[in-house]
């Protein structure tokens, strides 16, 4: 007998990308400048409360800008440099189940380090998830018993037999149904220095299936 169950929490995690990208005549020059970019930004998250361990490295980079031109050349015009944050602000909704508005809110944090970092910040996008997971985890398997022991239970009433002892039981998981990736670009902010885009939570639900197969009496 097939059992399906899902249960729903709200997001408690956010995980966004924040990226540094400058460009400069030599390389050395680009490379110090994304440096100095990345710990003003590094900076900005750490003073509204965001913890050492939830700043990661994800990426570094540095590489040739080149042009054609009409001679239809390659023509070398300077160097970018780039580096990649991963960054997870915990605890980001509030009593009613919204995103936190205030300082030490989501959306301030972002609009304080894109602040910080300028007009060479770059943001890739953002995931909810839930902290606990396990614990959503186990409300869906109980909701999936539930509905194939409620099944199973029907069809055996009208068969005139009884359930014995349970034989198997196979699950098939499937994970947190994935929040929108949320992209923003640093120069849409340029207008209202500061300003926080509003950031909508919504629900992270995990689903799963059991199989059970029982002994009739």
């Amino acid at each position: 007998m097939i059992g399906s169950g899902s249960a729903s929490a709200i997001p408690d995690i956010m995980r966004v990308s924040i990226s540094v990208e400058t460009r400069a005549e030599t390389v050395a020059a680009a490379y110090a400048r994304a440096g100095e970019q990345a710990d003003a930004v590094i900076g900005a998250l750490r003073v509204d409360g965001v913890g050492a361990r939830d700043i990661n490295t994800s990426g570094l980079t540095v590489r040739a800008e080149t042009v054609w031109t009409d001679g239809n050349r390659e023509q070398l015009v300077g160097y970018v440099a780039g580096t990649s944050l991963t960054v997870a602000l915990r605890d980001i909704a509030g009593p009613d189940g919204e995103a936190k508005s205030e300082d030490g809110g989501p959306a301030v944090i972002i609009a304080h380090a894109v602040v910080a970092g300028g007009d060479d910040v770059r943001l890739g996008g953002l995931t909810l998830t839930v902290a606990d997971e396990e614990a959503l985890m186990v409300r869906a398997r109980d909701a999936a018993w539930d509905h194939a022991l409620g099944k199973a239970e029907q069809y055996v009433f009208r068969a005139g037999r009884t359930l014995g002892p349970v034989v198997e039981i196979t699950e098939n998981i499937s994970g947190p149904v994935p929040q929108p990736r949320l992209a923003f670009a640093a120069e849409k902010m340029s207008s209202a220095p500061g300003r926080a885009v509003p950031v909508q939570l919504g629900e992270s639900e995990v689903s799963t299936s059991i199989r059970v197969t029982w002994q009739l009496n």
